[in-house]
């Protein structure tokens, strides 16, 4: 492949985040040439066309696929997501998912199976994966002895996403893009749940980021939402199949909490010692036994941007990169966990993790 292809872009179901983050980012790269978009409302679906130089415009997302183009975009309701990949994969079009991946893990397995036979790149949307903090931490739980056997992981991640699930309503505050519809997120039978689905999914996907090997095979967890149709807050435990346990919660909170900025914090625990990555606080930091390493993160390093998600799918289509921090079997690991949780709250048991 030469450095001057062209790759032509479909976006299906363009929404706030769409308009606010994928659709820019990917422009901004001068090998996107934009195809054709795809969103119900036809109102709104003209004024993205015309915003963004779309040659086509579409209500219905079968017409992207039918377009063929060389890369899509899901990021609609994520109970269309599973039906969508496949149907691009079959036609032979890479693959931009947001989170959550799907709802059911099958899905997502057969997601993940379809495109390593075809040949074709699925990468996530799990942009912390990208960020150079990430990096840092993976090379301190792993590099020179790292903390040795991975045993024991904990999870406490908190977001302002209280107003979305509750009512719809963004946190992109004034920003120029379509509201969602309320019920892509209040609405259970089309998210597949709460704040699991919206933002715990980002956190698991980077605890498997940095511990790459884990394989989810018990789960128990308790959900509650009051005042919502879907979960607000999650408490869950994990053991998997090498033995290695991990405590992960999650809440969300309201709008103006902690200056809008997410808290999250991951500890990882080995049998030589813990890395600790803090993200608000911007740090990194391994302790084993009195020896202390503080990871030097410059600014780009503790930068968030959605670019890096779009570069990462680009770079891997135009065989400029192989690495993918954010694949599909990953993206399976979290699904799978995710589901085990919905599944434990409303039965009170500990499930198990069954896969194909």
């Amino acid at each position: 492949m030469t450095d001057d292809r062209r790759l032509t872009l479909g976006v299906i179901g363009a929404g706030a985040w769409a308009a606010f983050a994928h659709i820019p980012s990917f422009l901004r790269r001068p090998e996107i040439v934009p195809l054709i978009v795809n969103r119900r409302d036809p109102v709104q679906l003209e004024a993205l066309r015309a915003r963004f130089g779309f040659e086509r415009a579409t209500t219905d997302w079968r017409e992207v696929i039918a377009t063929r183009p060389d890369i899509v975009a899901l990021t609609g309701p994520a109970g269309l997501r599973a039906e969508q990949a496949l149907a691009a994969l079959d036609a032979g079009i890479h693959v931009l998912a947001e989170k959550p991946f799907t709802v059911d893990p099958a899905d997502a397995w057969a997601i993940q199976r379809m495109a390593q036979e075809r040949g074709l790149h699925v990468v996530l949307c799990y942009t912390w994966n990208e960020m150079g903090m990430s990096a840092a931490a993976h090379r301190l739980i792993h590099d020179d002895g790292g903390i040795g056997d991975v045993e024991a992981v904990s999870v406490e991640m908190s977001t302002i996403v209280r107003d979305l699930l509750i009512a719809g309503t963004t946190y992109l505050g004034d920003a120029d893009v379509p509201l969602p519809r309320g019920e892509t997120w209040s609405d259970p039978s089309i998210s597949g749940g709460g704040y699991g689905q919206a933002q715990l999914t980002h956190a698991l996907g980077l605890m498997l980021r940095l511990v790459p090997h884990l394989q989810p095979q018990r789960v128990a967890a308790f959900t509650s939402g009051p005042g919502a149709k879907v979960e607000l807050h999650d408490a869950l435990v994990v053991r998997f199949e090498d033995g290695v346990i991990a405590s992960i919660g999650g809440a969300s909170l309201p709008s103006g909490s902690f200056g809008n900025e997410h808290q999250l914090v991951i500890r990882v625990t080995g049998s030589r010692g813990q890395v600790m990555l803090d993200m608000a606080a911007r740090r990194v930091v391994r302790a084993r036994g009195e020896e202390l390493v503080e990871a030097q993160l410059s600014a780009d390093d503790t930068l968030w941007s959605f670019d890096r998600v779009t570069d990462r799918l680009l770079d891997l289509v135009l065989g400029r990169t192989t690495d993918n921090p954010s694949p599909g079997n990953l993206g399976a690991r979290v699904v799978e966990i995710l589901d085990g949780m919905y599944r434990s709250a409303a039965s009170g048991r500990i499930e198990t993790i069954s896969r194909d």
